[in-house]
């Protein structure tokens, strides 16, 4: 987790109602009115340029800074007079020329142009398709695999304009179309599939709908960027021709995103998922908890939410999620391969618990509501048996709400709670989470802790040295890879990144992709690694579109690494593949840093043209 970081930045909010799909979503906690398509852009919303950087609006544009970029796409049709003069005239001449480009033919991909890297990729360039009106994607006859397609057709359908009809069938093939089939091949995995594409259409297997949704990535990124356009886009779809065999290399794939320092509210949440998606990440750990915030309803203990959820970092109005919201995101995620792991921190950032219910507390006295940023501060009395009906409680209802196996108790930085004391809560609670049927998951700071079945470190040191870690895993302990100095999205790229930490040291694309999950630590076997996570702490990090700067484009990064074999390893080639990337992002709305080791492609100059509505990923 993260050390003592400087205090964070005014925030500069964006609005947070906009679904995954593009829907609205009913205001609350944590969220402001969202503009219409097309809308001026309102004082505080993704147009507001924090210091160094600056709102591009052609979607290649992007700012001097750091030695690089932040480009965040402006609205694709803004509302303007082509009638009018100065300022207006400008913007409408800029609209115009972002909209000729949208038009422009882009480079096709080549079908080993993939991220993560494939196992195996044979290319067959006489074997191209082209994706035409009438295709038709069909699927086996499982609800699942339906699911998949009526997702894959939802993204689609905007950028190319056809129907893309789905339907499903005993045995479907591709005629003319895309297939997608569950043909109950074990040795994929449950997260494997092959993709071959041939003049005659685009066929996906896969053992299950997981393994299909991974496909559909692939093949997503197969076609050309300009797929992610929200309106359609006049050229041919063609994909390269040839065969992809491909499957994980580590089961474990993950973002963290804390939503305790400051609220991100579901639609938020929603987008997150949609990006860990895209690159085939497959859990997403939600710091539910931390001394400035209580982020989940419990109907046993009301006033966490409510009083401890009441606000963050800075001040604000901070928010909670109800049961409701969370199954939702629960399940959205779930749908798309992803399975959510929450966290509750123990014993230490409880400061927000404590606000709420002093009778936790060791002196049993309610503090007032924290809005800074120290850690260590704070902890549970780990000497009163109210703290473990607390405890019991609590995490009863958050596995009652989590179908996913693993529940992640924190465990760090409780400076106060030492020794037997810190060893002993550790113990109890991990066996109140065995008792609710659940995987527990710590910090590597409850390592000296008595092991229990099945037990998980994660693991966020900056010095791959770790006695202490490497004999829990001597003792059976499984570990989940974040050394905060490759891995911690909330660091800086460089030392002039506007928003971000540095005690872990710089953290650009090529550290966040140089090291290999298998030999970081000493004295730990590599069968002991479940995978990799990257997380993103949020004392800093105010906004949906600061969120994704940190994360674009290291999370592809941190995503490789766990998904793609280590003889694919290859930062020249990775470089390559990910600055196709960047045209992506930018045609589907999202914000990035365009570092200057990645050959993005387009001009680094700066357009102050507004960004309207937020534009929404739609991942099948």
């Amino acid at each position: 987790m993260s050390a003592t970081p400087t205090a964070a930045p005014e925030p500069a909010d964006r609005p947070r109602d906009l679904l995954a799909d593009g829907s609205a979503a009913p205001s609350g906690p944590g969220t402001t009115a969202q503009p219409g398509a097309g809308s001026a852009a309102q004082p505080g919303d993704a147009t507001t340029a924090r210091p160094g950087v600056a709102v591009p609006g052609d979607g290649s544009a992007a700012v001097p800074g750091d030695g690089a970029a932040v480009a965040v796409p402006a609205a694709r049709q803004p509302q303007v007079d082509p009638a009018a003069s100065g300022t207006a005239g400008e913007l409408a001449g800029v609209a115009q020329r972002a909209a000729e480009a949208l038009l422009t033919p882009t480079a096709p991909a080549r079908l080993g142009d993939v991220v993560p890297a494939p196992e195996r990729v044979t290319p067959d360039p006489a074997a191209d398709f082209t994706l035409t009106p009438d295709a038709v994607i069909r699927v086996s006859a499982d609800p699942a695999a339906l699911a998949v397609g009526e997702r894959l057709a939802a993204l689609l359908r905007p950028a190319t304009g056809h129907p893309l009809p789905v339907t499903d069938a005993t045995a479907p093939q591709p005629a003319g179309g895309i297939a997608l089939v569950l043909d109950g091949d074990a040795g994929l995995g449950p997260e494997g599939y092959r993709l071959s594409v041939t003049p005659h259409g685009v066929r996906i297997t896969a053992d299950t709908a997981t393994g299909l949704h991974h496909g559909v990535q692939t093949l997503r990124q197969l076609l050309p960027a300009t797929v992610e356009s929200p309106t359609p886009v006049r050229q041919r779809w063609v994909l390269p021709g040839g065969e992809i065999l491909d499957r994980p290399r580590y089961a474990y794939r993950s973002a963290m995103l804390d939503v305790s320092r400051h609220f991100f509210g579901v639609a938020d949440v929603l987008r997150v998922v949609d990006h860990l998606a895209r690159y085939k990440l497959n859990h997403l750990h939600l710091h539910l908890t931390d001394d400035q915030g209580w982020r989940i309803a419990v109907d046993s203990w009301p006033r966490l939410a409510t009083v401890g959820g009441a606000t963050q970092v800075g001040g604000g109005p901070g928010g909670h999620y109800t049961k409701g919201d969370y199954r939702r995101i629960v399940a959205y995620a779930a749908e798309r391969g992803i399975t959510v792991v929450p966290e509750i921190d123990l014993p230490g950032h409880t400061h927000a618990a404590l606000t709420a219910y002093g009778e936790l507390s060791p002196d049993r006295i309610a503090p007032p509501p924290y809005t800074g940023t120290e850690v260590g501060f704070s902890y549970v009395d780990p000497a009163s048996g109210r703290t473990y009906e607390f405890v019991a409680d609590v995490l009863g209802e958050i596995a009652a709400l989590t179908p996913g196996r693993f529940l992640h108790i924190g465990g760090d930085e409780a400076f106060k709670v030492k020794g037997a004391a810190y060893t002993g809560f550790v113990e109890r609670v991990q066996r109140i989470v065995a008792g609710v049927g659940r995987t527990v998951v710590g910090w590597h700071q409850i390592a000296p802790a008595a092991h229990v079945d099945g037990r998980v470190l994660q693991w966020w040191g900056t010095d791959g040295d770790d006695a202490v870690t490497a004999e829990a895993v001597r003792r059976g302990a499984r570990l989940i890879l974040s050394p905060a100095n490759h891995a911690y999205l909330d660091m800086k790229y460089a030392p002039d990144t506007p928003i971000g930490h540095d005690w872990a040291g710089l953290v650009d694309v090529r550290r966040a992709y140089d090291w290999d999950p298998a030999t970081h630590l000493n004295g730990v076997p590599a069968e002991a690694v479940l995978g990799v996570e990257a997380p993103l702490w949020t004392e800093s990090v105010t906004t949906l579109t600061e969120a994704e700067f940190m994360l674009f484009p290291r999370l592809p990064a941190i995503a490789e690494l766990g998904w793609s074999a280590r003889a694919t390893h290859d930062w020249a080639g990775f470089r390559q593949r990910l600055a196709g990337h960047g045209e992506r992002w930018s045609t589907a709305g999202i914000a990035y840093h365009r570092c200057p080791t990645v050959p993005w492609p387009g001009p680094c100059g700066r357009v102050p043209l507004p960004r309207s509505a937020g534009s929404t990923d739609r991942s099948a």
